[in-house]
């Protein structure tokens, strides 16, 4: 049973979205501010977490940069605002996925299954062998346990979408991937997302990678094809 976090100052959609959410299995602990959220997360991290961007105090822009920096539990992000640059600013904070209100409770369950999925599509079932380090320019990216370590050995954070994304890349070394083939290998063929959250995650993934962001070598841009992951790749 998956653990749900819903942090919304609307205390009849958390009632409606709680009910919802029960009724489909799910554990579901509600909140309405950002000291409620790390309140709940230091009694029990959530598997997931679904955070309105209009909050009282801290707004869920704010929380979910924060969240980044200690967590790398999933991040769906409510807003009453639809515009394409509130969305990318939502990717760039770290968030997974972003869903406008009003919208559809399937809707949203929907997304919820598909981010605990590639959440957990790494994660070996027990009794299985754990698939071992792959391992780039001094890099380490561990899949089963979701982390990535610097040449220094420092952990450096991740949300789940640029985890899933800087997994089909080392998979695909030397390969020049469009937008659509990387939305498609990192979340699958059912995706609705937008082009541009491929570009916003590839820029974070930039930040934490390349010595120089401005020429980038690692994750390489080509022109009218997409990105190419340019580092020699071995698994250990």
């Amino acid at each position: 049973m998956s653990n749900l976090l819903i942090v919304d100052d609307d205390l009849e959609v958390l009632a409606l979205l709680k009910k919802f959410f029960l009724q489909h299995g799910y554990a579901v602990e509600t909140v309405a501010s950002g000291t409620e959220l790390w309140a709940a997360m230091e009694r029990e991290p959530a598997d997931l977490i679904i955070l309105d961007l209009m909050l009282p105090g801290d707004n869920g822009l704010l929380l979910c940069q924060r969240l980044r920096q200690q967590y790398t539990t999933p991040v769906i992000m409510l807003t009453a605002m639809g515009e394409l640059s509130d969305r990318v600013v939502g990717l760039e904070m770290g968030a997974d996925d972003y869903l406008s209100k009003p919208f559809d409770a399937r809707e949203l369950l929907a997304r919820v299954r598909a981010v605990l999925r590639r959440a957990g599509e790494s994660r070996p079932a027990m009794g299985q062998v754990a698939r071992p380090l792959i391992c780039f320019a001094g890099w380490q990216l561990d899949v089963t346990r979701r982390e990535l370590r610097s040449p220094d050995h420092v952990m450096i954070p991740l949300s789940s979408g640029e985890f899933d994304l800087l997994l089909v890349f080392a998979e695909h070394p030397q390969r020049v991937l469009t937008r659509e083939q990387l939305l498609n290998l990192a979340r699958g063929h059912s995706h609705d997302a937008f082009d541009r959250s491929i570009d916003v995650q590839v820029s974070r993934l930039r930040r934490k990678l390349e010595f120089d962001t401005k020429r980038p070598a690692m994750i390489r841009t080509v022109r009218n094809g997409g990105y190419q992951f340019t580092a020699s790749v071995t698994r250990s």
